[in-house]
């Protein structure tokens, strides 16, 4: 909840002051302390809100906020270490981020935690794990952990292969829009 109201309040303050006014509302806070407003102003550096775009600086300010706990924080420091966005890529510390993030229940950390085990991305390969993981981010409604669970049901990759449950999660994150998953759907003769 913490989370859905930073991205409100980050996004009214936009609305209404511009992106200038905003980005420099937020380093004021941040620079007294203040995790959410630490986290909003490293989204400004990353996304160019009212600030000139520097991922260095980005992460500086994901760094701060995660390190007083704050998750979304946590998640994108891990997705600037996945994709190497002003820091050395390092698949080893995202999934280290990702899990503090996914630990603190924020589904976004748990669906890419699921694909770094999935795949092997900084972690040993290990579907079963994948599967625990996209299972938490997939009840919490997260599209593309739905999506994720659907194609180990599909794959039979750490669980048994089981049309049904492949179907059942296929069609949860179609119903967001997912077009994989719309896809999926369409190649096993299923309708969404």
């Amino acid at each position: 909840m913490k989370m859905f109201f930073a991205v409100f309040c980050f996004m009214l303050t936009v609305v209404s002051t511009g992106y200038a006014a905003t980005a420099a509302d937020y380093r004021a806070a941040a620079e007294r302390g203040d995790a959410v407003a630490q986290y909003n102003l490293g989204v400004c550096y990353e996304n160019v809100y009212g600030v000139t775009k520097d991922s260095a600086e980005a992460v500086k300010w994901y760094r701060k906020s995660a390190e007083q706990g704050f998750a979304a924080a946590k998640y994108n420091l891990g997705v600037c270490y996945f994709n190497g966005d002003g820091v050395s890529k390092d698949r080893k510390e995202a999934v280290k981020w990702y899990r503090k993030s996914a630990e603190q229940g924020y589904a976004a950390a748990q669906c890419y935690l699921g694909v770094c085990y999935l795949n092997g991305y900084g972690v040993t390969k290990d579907s079963a794990e994948a599967v625990k993981w996209f299972r938490k981010s997939a009840e919490q409604g997260y599209a593309a952990a739905q999506f994720s669970l659907g194609v180990c049901y599909a794959a039979g990759q750490g669980v048994s292969i089981d049309r049904k449950e492949a179907v059942k999660w296929y069609r949860k994150a179609a119903l967001q829009g997912f077009q994989e998953a719309k896809k999926a759907l369409n190649d096993m003769g299923e309708t969404w």
